[in-house]
């Protein structure tokens, strides 16, 4: 599986997917250590919250974890066959290999992002 990660700092998982523009990439698969693949830095007009559709870097993927996702965020990333999670974990790698042994902690109800997106 592919995962992009949202980490504004390129170190941890960050909130506010909607709005992130740097992501960490990842490969994994359960039972296996996750392996950093790549690192996206996405110019401004492809932050979610202010895109206007088409193709995307992150249609790579198939799945965005972040330290919040809003409900329109997640909605926009499964319309394009994307599952979007939000956690509470802030280590990335920890992040991914939690999610591929179906253990990822999810975000406290006060990190949940609020926003469309």
């Amino acid at each position: 599986m592919k995962f992009a990660i949202a980490s504004q700092n390129f170190r941890t998982v960050t909130a506010h997917a909607g709005k992130t523009r740097r992501f960490l990439l990842f490969e994994g698969t359960p039972g296996s250590e996750p392996v950093e693949t790549g690192r996206l830095d996405l110019p401004r007009e492809l932050a979610f919250h202010d895109f206007a559709g088409g193709p995307h870097p992150l249609d790579e993927v198939d799945v965005v974890i972040a330290g919040s996702a809003g409900p329109g965020f997640i909605a926009r990333m499964r319309e394009r066959g994307v599952h979007a999670v939000a956690t509470g974990e802030t280590d990335p790698r920890t992040a991914v290999a939690a999610y591929l042994g179906g253990a990822l902690r999810p975000a406290a109800a006060h990190e949940e992002c609020g926003h469309h997106g």
